[in-house]
């Protein structure tokens, strides 16, 4: 080990996990004391509850009036399944995978739903498919923001408002973070536990009327699980998107949602959201202009998240070494940094290549990020004089 000197500062709140997330600033449990515990989510004051989520989240987004917001079971994947085994089906589909999400739900179309008209089109971590080539006729499903790899769509402009397929963008890691241009957009999907820091368990779904009219018009041939019926007698059950839910939500995590948007408000909605996690993206961005041994999985800036910032380590010495050493030595730097009480759960995704990812969004303090950079430096610095 090296006698190099532990960096000063320290980041105030050490939690830079991709998933759950960090709370928003200032956050206690008090937050949570008008939480209607032991009451029906079905009584009166749960359902408006429930509907002042979907209301909040209308007007901090900015979702037009004639789509729908619905409060679904199981977080995003949820979300994202109940659309698929849903929607898919009327026609050929394609599958956009830059990361490990993306490939998740290609597996599950391909060998779930097993649909015969499918195209996957790859791309490897750090970057993204030719989004000029996207065929859609099809339906195409992909990731706005690939949380395990750090890497984004830059914007809405590759998708045709003539499109004859729906898109279905998995946006947990972007919604509240990025703009969402709704008119390229049919279904929506993310989960309260990134940008806002919630607590899990609950995804939301976001329908266009394009979406509504697909699930009217079209019976899967599968059988439906029945958290994942929206219609009946082929029309939509609207209640699910008025805050009837399908299946019994934790009031706690409901409360816990309406804090975290009623601090959005107070920060300026979305324009102040974008613009927490982009200047946490900023000082990153400064730090590794800087670094002789850490760069960003994702090089082109387009495509760069400014959520889950992936980085990998360029320094000739390490990226040399055996690609198991490397991921040994970098999960050395990560329970390093743990033990210190700097950065909790910072290590890369076990599907990505070895390296780091540091969540940078909106309930994330500059100044912590500010504060946890020169502690990335001792800490490699540690790692290295032991090679």
């Amino acid at each position: 080990m090296t006698n190099t000197a532990k960096p000063d500062l320290r980041p105030a709140n050490p939690n830079f996990s991709s998933g759950p997330c960090a709370k928003r600033p200032g956050w206690t449990v008090d937050a949570l004391s008008d939480a209607l515990t032991g009451r029906s989510h079905r009584s009166g004051p749960g359902k408006k509850k429930l509907a002042e989520v979907i209301d909040r989240t209308r007007a901090i987004l900015g979702v037009p009036d004639d789509y729908r917001i619905g409060i679904v079971p199981a977080s995003d994947t949820g979300a994202v399944e109940m659309a698929m085994w849903s929607l898919l089906g009327a026609r050929g589909v394609e599958l956009l995978v830059w990361e490990s999400f993306g490939a998740g739900w290609a597996g599950d179309v391909t060998k779930q739903l097993k649909l015969d008209d499918v195209k996957v089109t790859k791309a490897e971590y750090g970057q993204i498919p030719d989004l000029a080539a996207v065929d859609f006729s099809r339906d195409v499903i992909f990731t706005w923001n690939g949380t395990t790899s750090g890497v984004k769509v830059p914007n809405g402009d590759w998708i045709p408002s003539d499109r004859q397929g729906l898109t279905i963008a998995d946006s947990t890691s972007a919604a509240f973070a990025m703009d969402l241009p709704w008119d390229k957009l049919d279904v929506v999907t993310y989960s309260w536990q990134k940008v806002m820091g919630g607590e899990a368990a609950h995804g939301m779904l976001i329908l266009s009327p394009r979406a509504v009219e697909r699930l009217e018009s079209y019976t899967p041939a599968w059988p439906m699980p029945k958290i994942f019926l929206m219609t009946k007698g082929g029309k939509l059950i609207e209640g699910i998107f008025k805050g009837e839910t399908i299946n019994t939500p934790s009031m706690i995590a409901v409360e816990d949602a309406l804090d975290g948007l009623k601090w959005a408000e107070t920060i300026g909605g979305l324009e102040g959201l974008k613009a927490r996690s982009n200047a946490n993206l900023a000082a990153i961005e400064a730090w590794v202009e800087k670094s002789d041994w850490a760069a960003f999985l994702a090089e082109d800036k387009a495509i760069r998240s400014n959520t889950s910032v992936c980085l990998k380590v360029k320094d000739p010495a390490f990226t040399a070494l055996d690609a198991e050493v490397q991921e040994a030595e970098l999960k050395k730097l990560v329970k390093m940094l743990d033990g210190e009480g700097v950065a909790y759960d910072i290590g890369g995704y076990r599907d990505a290549p070895a390296g780091l990812r540091i969540w940078a969004g909106a309930t994330v303090e500059t100044s912590d990020m500010e504060a946890l950079l020169p502690w990335l430096d001792w800490a490699f610095a540690e790692i290295k004089a032991g090679l």
